[in-house]
């Protein structure tokens, strides 16, 4: 519920603060006090539009804020959760908005910076705004499906497995619809592939080849410097040049005196041993250097052959990857899109069969939709129908038709139509094209009557739904409003005595000149207060003895209505 509403610098209000009850709240006051200015403050905290206009003449800013008891409305909770917002204990959530004339926007609920659209969203959760607007919603046929739907929990739970169903059906159809669309790039696509793998494949590549032939091209190179350099090796080693002995058979002269040294002392056995082992090694050494020599061949044709070779894997390095390792991944990749693209038949017979079936099920669920709301239809109307006829309507007819359509929508197949006559006889017409006015603030009444129980909305709003009724209709109004009052807090602004002898709180609001300024007040009224009222709003502004007690006779009638009803909401 709203538990209290500021107001400051908006409009005609410098300062206001209303609190506010259960049940009926009424607001009254003379045509142009500011009733709809406070209204339209309630709607800026729910997340309506703001305007520079709305600041008063002379100020930098409004500001709104607005304290809600939240705790029978658990739908909510999950969006203040996602949203970061702390709730106490208490459940109470206060919602604070001001906007400035270089259009700031600040907007604060329980002290957490949100987003405008983020304030729409748990404020369509909280209040449900009721006024002459509202009431043209009667006049769009796409509003119908939704209050059907609203009617029966079961069709709720009926959508919810459909719209799963569906939006897997229209992704299963965008698939398609891209499939389609890219056939000439597919194509194109399959003669890039086509002629990269061949080229691959046509080099034959190896892992590691590259560092072989990186290995083997510079010996070619230099076979002949290399020959040289091994066989001067070999001689210095094993033959000596010059007239001086080579190094192996000098080292074996050595090692031959320390020999003959080592049977008469035994402290050289280490040298000897160091000179054994590198005369060991050098021989070992000398007849690899040897054999490498042996081996190595100079082949011209073989050096250009590898350089050849070299010039391949550059290329495809430039192309498909740094190292014949990521050419090789690249490859096998485009082997795997070209045999993606080329099962395309497959991959279309798979979605095709895909939305066959999810159609099959989607069609099932439409059947079971459309009887539930055939179902509901006729209850919804029947009901409506009567509570026309308490509103002066005993010769009005309201169907609901549901006619199915071919085409998947996220509401099914389904459209719903309201039909209306007003007069005996007379064949019912498509609401929207002959209803009036008032026709259409009595028909809204009747629904919001019906689905007040059902509604997930805590707080109901109506803004002069009395507008062009009078009389009798008046006291079915009343009465009508009042019972939306049982199970929700209602906000009613009103110029009718028979709907504001109803208010659990009544609010009077009146326009006031204090020097150059016209200033908007906010009264709450207490029960004699609320009594002269109710008395200025039958006899006008004359107060007299027998308008006093006219008006205390209906206050205290309201009084018994009130209780009955309130006691039969709660059996």
């Amino acid at each position: 519920m709203l538990k209290s509403l500021t107001v400051t610098n908006f409009a005609l209000i410098e300062q206001a603060v209303v609190e506010f009850d259960e049940g009926l709240n009424i607001l009254t006051g003379e045509t142009g006090a500011g009733k709809s200015i406070l209204i339209d403050a309630l709607s800026i905290i729910l997340g309506n539009r703001a305007s520079v206009d709305s600041i008063r003449t002379g100020c930098d800013f409004f500001r709104v804020e607005a304290v809600f008891d939240i705790s029978k409305l658990t739908s909510i909770y999950k969006i203040i959760d996602e949203q970061g917002i702390t709730l106490e204990d208490d459940a109470v959530v206060i919602v604070s908005r001001r906007f400035s004339r270089q259009g700031k926007n600040s907007i604060l609920i329980n002290g957490c910076h949100v987003t405008v659209n983020t304030l729409r969203q748990i404020g369509e959760k909280l209040v449900d705004m009721h006024g002459q607007h509202e009431n043209q919603a009667l006049l769009r046929p796409e509003s119908y499906l939704a209050l059907l739907d609203a009617f029966d929990k079961n069709i709720k739970i009926e959508l919810e497995q459909y719209r799963q169903l569906h939006q897997k059906w229209v992704e299963v159809i965008k698939q398609q619809e891209v499939l389609a669309q890219n056939s000439r790039e597919r194509a194109q696509r399959i003669d890039m592939l086509s002629w990269q793998t061949k080229e691959i494949a046509l080099a034959q590549l190896k892992p590691g080849e590259e560092e072989e032939i990186e290995q083997q091209i510079p010996v070619l190179s230099n076979v002949e410097k290399i020959t040289t350099a091994v066989n001067r090796s070999y001689i210095l080693l094993e033959q000596g040049t010059d007239g001086i002995q080579g190094i192996i058979p000098a080292l074996a002269e050595v090692k031959h005196e320390l020999e003959m040294i080592a049977r008469y002392d035994n402290r050289i056995q280490e040298q000897l041993a160091s000179i054994s082992d590198a005369l060991y090694q050098l021989e070992e050494s000398c007849t690899d250097l040897r054999l490498y020599g042996d081996e190595i061949d100079f082949d011209p044709h073989k050096l250009a052959t590898l350089q050849e070779r070299m010039d391949v894997i550059y290329k495809l390095k430039k192309k498909y990857g740094t190292t014949i390792t990521e050419i090789l991944q690249y490859y096998e990749k485009s082997l795997a899109e070209l045999e993606d693209i080329h099962n395309y038949d497959q991959t279309i017979a798979k979605f095709s069969q895909q939305q066959k079936t999810l159609e099959e099920k989607l069609n099932f669920h439409c059947e079971r939709l459309h009887t539930l709301r055939m179902q509901s239809s006729k209850r919804l109307s029947e009901q409506i129908g009567k509570h026309l006829t308490d509103l002066g309507m005993a010769n009005a007819t309201f169907d609901i038709a549901v006619i199915s359509r071919p085409d998947f929508t996220i509401h099914g197949t389904d459209e719903v139509s309201f039909l209306f006559s007003a007069n005996l006889g007379e064949q019912t017409k498509p609401l929207y094209k002959i209803a009036s006015g008032g026709e259409l603030s009595r028909i809204a009444l009747a629904i919001k009557t019906v689905c007040a129980y059902r509604d997930a909305v805590g707080i109901m709003v109506f803004d002069e739904i009395d507008a062009g009724i009078g009389g009798q209709a008046g006291h079915m109004i009343a009465e009508k409003v009042a019972n939306v009052a049982c199970a929700r807090q209602v906000l009613c602004i009103t110029h009718l005595p028979q709907i504001a002898c109803m208010a659990d709180r009544h609010v009077y609001i009146k326009k006031q000149i204090e020097g150059e300024r016209t200033n908007t007040i906010v009264t709450v009224l207490t029960k004699e207060e609320q009594l002269l009222e109710l008395t200025r709003m039958i006899s006008g502004n004359e107060i007299t003895p027998i308008a006093l007690e006219n008006a205390n006779q209906i206050f205290k009638s309201a009084l018994i209505k009130k209780e009955k009803w309130k006691n039969k909401a709660q059996a």
